[in-house]
């Protein structure tokens, strides 16, 4: 009862059997995986060291606040030496006056002028600042008792003070009379010349030199981290260590037949003479194609593992940036760099970021994705024979790529992988569960047989997902039990807080039983594994079915026996409460467009014939659907409603037709429901077998399981 998803179903070209949408979130991982160790950047950035191998360790980064910290704190010791005058300690500024008085008692032993300064030595100390104006007639006017900043008086034997600018003609035969040792300093000399160019370098050089210095730093801080003028052009690629291979085709299950088209690429990267003796060339592209998670980026770092290649790796979105023109230019520096290491692999993740096909959709192209596109088209054509250089580029949309970039010439060879079989999701179990400390009672063949159209990124998250409940219930292996809880987790949702209402508890349960009866009585059915009437995600009840072995195409028969489990809900309804309820909402959206696709894409009905009308197709550009128009007239688009709406009603007839004539079996599972909210495939053979009579159900259930090649319901496996 899944408003978004119809519970009892899935739809049939996906993985079936479960009661509501097996759409997996894939969870995006933000940390490096042990895997990516062997990754670097062309161009060094903050969170992206790029340290060759071999090399010691970087330095600790500094913030760049701590930069500009220490910049400007330097900045202000310079001021501070150049311009605030220091006095040395034990000498006193005195007035010139006071410097005369003193020099006429005989207190003055030497003086030295420079200049305009007087600087000198008293035979006695003398007390200054003075603290009476009387002490010092020649005083500075307002200075009482100390100086005019409040410095307390103090014992000096040194001195310093001004000349005045006019000269004092007496000031010579003074000292003359009084003995006084007189030296002086030449400002003309060269001594001089050399102070006042020291005193150029220290206040216009330096600082200019400084600066210059600064701008250097900046500029190259913002080359690295890709943010600045500098390499805003640059490509964002990242280089795999041919030498350090983290990812090989021993990592690598479930992929075979990849594997051995890729092998000859290895082969062709190792030893490229043996074929071109043979003439053959390189091919120029590899497309890998396959729905997500299937191992498409994996069997790309394997490729490059194996060859012991230099591997560069970026996504067709680091291509794109609001300028335009940036996409093309990181476009040729990455080939420039990829030439120059050849033998090399180019791998571009999710190409149809940029390789969509030019002009489609509504408002037409984008400038910066298209200019992007041209050069990349320009850079494969550029290959001559000797350049041993591959692309490998991955999509889950080739249907949307541009036929120029498809073409012989660019992308030679395309490999498709697709969602693995029950031996290859077993091999890809081991992998993932190589380092987890496994029960005796896991069985990794039996969760593979559950797990039919599971990829391999949905494989990884079980195992994970098993290894946290394991860790949440504090044991100390990973046990069946957790497994089988993260499979439902998986399949169904996480478990929510049981319904208390009782009618609503009631009538979910006859819609879920609604669901599992119908498809336990219809042939050709997936068989039931589950049932529950515990809210999971945003379904209030959950029938889960599991296909017994992969499919791939898919029966008519088949199709409409999924159209009557998915209106079994529907149909319990109406026969046990006399009315529908909003439960059913996605089961008659899921059951729409089941009915329109067998319509309209796949010619099953009876009345319109094996044509193909387009109707249910899924257009990947806005507006494509109402560019192109309808290749039908109004009075087909009649039929085609008629014959979907026929198909509909069908199916809900028969389901409505089982559930009046086993209707004692639909009550006793809604009792059992109400009781223990959850019922095992097992059990709900057992429950038809009670009310129908042991003998006549056994007989009508092996019948119908030998119609759809099943066993017997009484021998379903339990959960």
């Amino acid at each position: 009862m899944d408003p978004q998803t119809p519970p009892g179903t899935t739809a049939p070209e996906g993985a079936v059997g479960t009661s509501q949408s097996m759409a997996r979130s894939q969870d995006v991982q933000k940390a490096a995986s042990p895997q990516e160790q062997g990754w670097r950047r062309i161009f060094p950035g903050p969170d992206s060291p790029s340290s060759p191998p071999g090399s010691p360790p970087d330095k600790p980064h500094v913030p760049l606040w701590a930069q500009g910290l220490i910049f400007v704190v330097s900045l202000l010791l310079w001021n501070a030496i150049l311009f605030i005058p220091f006095g040395g300690p034990g000498s006193a500024q005195i007035p010139y006056t006071e410097f005369v008085s003193q020099a006429q008692r005989g207190n003055v032993t030497q003086v030295s002028f420079n200049a305009q300064t007087i600087t000198g030595t008293l035979h006695q100390a003398i007390i200054w600042p003075q603290a009476s104006p009387a002490a010092s007639p020649a005083a500075s006017p307002g200075v009482v008792g100390g100086s005019p900043d409040g410095q307390q008086p103090a014992s000096y034997q040194t001195f310093s003070t001004t000349m005045p600018p006019t000269g004092d003609p007496a000031l010579l035969p003074l000292l003359e009379r009084q003995g006084v040792t007189v030296e002086a300093t030449d400002t003309s000399s060269s001594g001089s010349f050399v102070g006042s160019l020291f005193g150029l370098l220290v206040t216009s050089v330096l600082p200019a030199v400084l600066f210059f210095a600064v701008f250097y730093f900046l500029a190259k801080q913002m080359q690295r981290s890709q943010a600045g003028i500098l390499g805003f052009g640059g490509s964002k690629a990242r280089l795999y260590d041919p030498e350090r291979p983290s990812v090989t085709f021993a990592d690598v299950a479930g992929a075979d037949d990849a594997k051995i088209e890729l092998t000859e690429v290895v082969d062709f990267l190792k030893e490229p003479d043996r074929y071109r003796k043979l003439g053959a060339r390189l091919p120029r592209g590899v497309l890998l194609v396959g729905p997500p998670g299937v191992g498409k980026t994996l069997v790309a770092k394997a490729v490059a593992g194996e060859a012991h290649v230099p591997f560069f790796s970026i996504s067709a979105s680091e291509f794109v940036e609001m300028f335009v023109g940036v996409g093309a230019s990181r476009v040729r520096d990455l080939f420039s760099k990829a030439k120059a290491a050849a033998p090399a692999i180019v791998f571009v993740d999710e190409i149809d970021a940029v390789g969509r096909e030019r002009g489609a959709g509504m408002g037409g192209g984008n400038d910066e994705r298209e200019q992007t596109l041209n050069q990349l088209l320009v850079e494969m054509d550029g290959f001559d024979e000797t350049t041993n250089l591959i692309v490998i580029a991955a999509t889950n949309r080739p249907d949307v790529l541009d036929p120029a970039l498809l073409r012989p010439g660019r992308f030679d060879r395309q490999v498709t992988l697709g969602y693995p079989d029950r031996t290859g999701r077993e091999a890809i179990l081991q992998i993932h569960t190589r380092g987890l400390p496994l029960a005796p009672d896991v069985d990794l063949a039996a969760i593979a047989r559950a797990t039919a159209g599971f990829s391999g990124a949905d494989l990884a998250n079980l195992a994970n997902e098993a290894a946290l409940l394991a860790a949440r219930a504090g044991r100390s292996t990973v046990g069946a039990e957790q497994f089988e809880e993260a499979l439902d987790k998986i399949l169904l949702g996480t478990k929510q807080a049981g319904l208390t209402d009782a009618d609503e508890r009631r009538t979910v349960a006859y819609h879920e039983g609604g669901h599992a009866l119908v498809a336990l009585l219809t042939p050709g059915a997936d068989p039931v594994q589950k049932v529950t009437i515990v809210p999971h995600g945003r379904a209030l009840g959950v029938t889960e079915q599991r296909p017994d072995e992969d499919r791939r195409n898919y029966s008519r028969s088949y199709l409409l026996a999924r159209l009557a489990v998915m209106l079994g809900g529907r149909a319990a309804e109406e026969v046990v409460i006399g009315q529908p309820t909003t439960g059913a909402e996605s089961d008659l959206k899921g059951a729409t467009d089941l009915a329109r696709r067998m319509v309209g894409l796949w010619g099953m009905s009876d009345e319109l014939g094996p044509v193909s009308y387009g109707v249910g197709e899924r257009h990947p550009f806005l507006g494509r659907e109402l560019g192109t128009g309808r290749e039908y007239a109004e009075s087909t688009a009649s039929r085609i409603d008629a014959a979907v709406a026929g198909l509909l009603e069908e199916a809900r007839a028969r389901a409505t037709d089982l559930l009046r004539e086993h209707r004692a079996t639909l009550d006793a599972l809604a009792s059992e429901l109400v009781e223990h909210e959850i019922v095992i495939g097992a059990r709900l053979g057992e429950i038809f077998a009670d009310t129908e009579g042991s003998v006549e159900s056994q007989g009508k259930l092996a019948d119908r399981a030998a119609q759809r090649g099943d066993a017997p319901a009484a021998a379903l496996p339990a959960a």
